[in-house]
């Protein structure tokens, strides 16, 4: 195994990884900006008002795209551990 082959697997692995969860984190950054806006117009900066809505934008996005989420990396994972015998061989 040479160094491009590790930079290789280390570069789809965090691609990867940003495929996955960037949906996700995106709405939770949405969510969170419109709440963090409600609580700056409206002057109430409790904590759980913040917490809440990011956890069910959270909970409903996975419950959307989980399906994909967990098909993609299922493939992934059987592609890199199907190209471990040329990799090491």
């Amino acid at each position: 195994m040479d160094p491009q082959q590790v930079l290789t697997i280390s570069r789809d692995g965090l691609l990867m990884m940003l495929t996955v969860v960037g949906p996700l984190v995106l709405v939770v950054l949405a969510v969170g900006l419109v709440v963090s806006i409600i609580q700056a117009a409206t002057q109430i900066h409790e904590q759980t008002l913040s917490f809440v809505p990011k956890l069910l934008a959270a909970f409903a996005t996975l419950a959307v795209a989980g399906p994909w989420m967990i098909s993609t990396l299922v493939e992934y994972i059987q592609q890199t551990l199907q190209s471990i015998p040329s990799v090491v061989g």
